[in-house]
Formats: C-alpha cells, structure tokens, sequence
C-alpha cells in the first residue's frame, strides 16, 4: 500500500486506490493487515473507485496508543475525506462489525455490505466471547502473542489439534505479525452482541452470511447457523435492511461469488 491519510490523531493510514467509478472502502477483519481484500478490491475495481486500506495498528499503517474504537471511525471519516465525502461499505467478519458502527455514528456513507460478522447470538458462544475478552487483553498487553492468537482461534471454533497444526504450519509467523491487535479487534465487536445503535443506520445495509461454519476447517466449534443467525439479527435492527447467503461459501469471500453480489447492491 502506497497512499497514506492522516487520521484525526496524527496516525498514517495506508491504502491502496483501484478503478474508477463510485466510491467502496473495504473494511477488513481480525488478523487481516488489508491483504485479505486484495482479490476483492481487484474485482471491484472495474467498475468502483475502491479504497482497500489497512487498519491501523496493521501493514504500513501506523498506530497511536491509547487504543479506541473511535480512533478507528475517524480513520475511517479520514479515508470517506480522501475519497470526496462519501464511499459505500464493505466489512468482512468483524470488520463488518466496525463498518455498521460507523453507519450507526453517523459517518457520511453510502451503503453498507457485511460478510460473516460474528456476533453470538447463542449463549454458549456468549459465554467463550466474554471469558476471550478477559483473557485476549492480557495476553497481547504482556507480549504473549502466540497465547492471544491461541485464544483467538479457539473463539473461532478450532479444534485443539487444529490449533496445534497451525502453529507448526507456514501461516502462524504472519498472523503473529498482527497479533497485537486482537484485543482492539474485540473492542470493535463490544459484547459480541449486535449493539442496539444499529437502529439508527438510515442507510441500506446487506447482511451475507456465508452459509458455513459447522464442520469447516477451523470453525467446527461454532453452531451450525452460526453467521446466519448474526445476519439476521443484524437485519432486524437495521430499518433498511437486506439478507443474503452464500450457501457452503468460504469464510473468505472468493471474489467471483463475493463481487457480483457487492455489484449487484451498491448499484
């Protein structure tokens, strides 16, 4: 990522700037450093101005402690200047979460797309979120990264023994480069629980679920209907709400089935 924008804080965000046409920002989820959306924004850009960025704390981004959320809305106010004052929306996992919050401030965006976002709805899933948040904390305060992204990835449903092969694997070095921002992510996701403000988005906004999570890879631990249950309840609280499921999609969206329904929404 070449660009840069600076946030109200000082903080230099870093972003990519693909095609031409009305305007998307992508707003990535836990343990992405904004290259996880790189086969998306390519896609969009035929027909979308996309902003594909990296959250701060992440890639070339950079990151000004004390962490809040709403450090992270005016990033995203700085990036909805850089781009004429307007942008729809698209959050993946729990960056969908962070894009809906923006829209319920009232950030000037167009229309918000989400994707997996994973809120828990069932109480055994509440109860894991609530016991990660008192723990993900401390582990990334005193460098303990590996634990953090251990217990990240047990909230995530990973078996113990997929864990243990991951962290043998060619994937775990990357992931603890962005390990440090779990806790933040957390932050993104307060309760877990879709938060009430929700109500006040004006805007359309599409919940996608991608039609998975009980016996895939990493996610076996999660309820079956895990993310459609989140998309739903999401859809009942936004007043201009639309669903969508991809049925036995991946988690990360491939950009062939993910892209024509953004296409389809934000036109």
């Amino acid at each position: 990522m070449t660009n840069y924008v600076t946030s109200t804080d000082g903080t230099s965000i870093a972003y990519d700037r693909l095609g031409s046409g009305p305007n998307v920002i992508l707003v990535g989820g836990g343990l992405d450093d904004g290259r996880e959306n790189e086969p998306l924004a390519a896609w969009l850009a035929t027909d979308f101005s996309v902003f594909n960025y990296a959250r701060r704390g992440r890639g070339r981004s950079g990151d000004t402690p004390p962490y809040a959320v709403e450090r992270e809305l005016e990033d995203l106010e700085a990036l909805l200047a850089e781009a004429g004052g307007t942008a729809h929306l698209f959050g993946a996992s729990s960056g969908g979460a962070l894009a809906l919050r923006a829209a319920a401030a009232g950030l000037p965006v167009d229309r918000i797309a989400v994707y997996d976002v994973p809120y828990c709805l069932d109480d055994e899933t509440y109860r894991r979120a609530q016991e990660y948040v008192t723990k993900v904390g401390p582990a990334v305060a005193e460098g303990r990264l590996d634990d953090a992204l251990e217990l990240f990835l047990w909230l995530a449903g990973s078996a113990p023994e997929e864990i243990h092969a991951m962290k043998a694997g060619p994937y775990w070095p990357a992931m603890r480069e962005v390990a440090h921002t779990l806790a933040a992510e957390a932050a993104c996701l307060g309760d877990h629980r879709p938060p009430k403000e929700l109500a006040a988005i004006t805007r359309p906004v599409l919940a996608i679920d991608s039609g998975q999570s009980a016996g895939s890879p990493g996610m076996a631990g999660l309820p079956k209907d895990f993310f459609a249950v989140a998309a739903d309840a999401i859809a009942d609280l936004v007043p201009q709400a639309e669903r969508r499921t991809l049925a036995d999609h991946g988690h990360v969206g491939a950009p062939d089935v993910l892209g024509p329904v953004l296409k389809g929404f934000f036109h």
